[in-house]
């Protein structure tokens, strides 16, 4: 006789923030979906400074190589730089959701996209294919991961219900807006 144990889920760690807390492990479109423009452009400077810095240094102390070996070196400097920026521009939007930095924007997107799910009747993180147990297991390995990102880039693609955050504050904002709706239509 194989009896079930209870499921036990390991919580996220409480950390002091400043800002709303909107998900401790953000999907990894909810992050680029949720950036803002200066997010974009800080992306850009930072992978354009590389190859901005190595042509500079080109110009004013040549290295005399042959053009086929500058340009390898200026192809392989400007992957480098995509790829910090990249990981530069993936790195404020998560912070934002942590709470550690001002966030007021995303939290509006936040609730409206959540109650709409609500009202939808679709589940708030998506539909996942993976057992509660390998849900937990992907959540452990990614939750505040982009603190680390510079040195190991590790991003959550998995859908699971642990977020750090309590959801009954999206079913209760969608229990008023679906009031607040019936009362307009009854002309209230």
């Amino acid at each position: 006789m194989a009896s079930e144990k209870p499921q036990v889920l390991v919580p996220p760690k409480e950390v002091k923030h400043e800002y709303p807390v909107i998900d401790t492990d953000p999907h990894f479109l909810r992050v680029v979906r949720y950036a803002r423009p200066s997010d974009y452009a800080v992306g850009a400077a930072t992978a354009a400074a590389g190859p901005a810095a190595l042509l500079t240094m080109e110009r004013f102390s040549p290295t005399y190589l042959p053009a086929n070996s500058f340009r390898g070196v200026m192809r392989l400097t400007i992957g480098i730089g995509l790829c910090a920026g990249f990981l530069r521009f993936y790195m404020r939007p998560s912070l934002r959701f942590f709470g550690w930095s001002e966030n007021a924007r995303e939290v509006g997107m936040d609730m409206k996209e959540m109650v709409q799910k609500v009202k939808n009747g679709e589940p708030l993180y998506g539909e996942s294919t993976l057992s509660p147990y390998m849900q937990s297991v992907a959540t452990r390995n990614s939750r505040y991961s982009q603190i680390f990102l510079h040195a190991m880039p590790w991003f959550n693609f998995v859908n699971h219900n642990q977020h750090g955050v309590d959801t009954a504050k999206y079913y209760k904002a969608a229990e008023e807006e679906l009031e607040r709706e019936r009362l307009k239509k009854a002309g209230y």
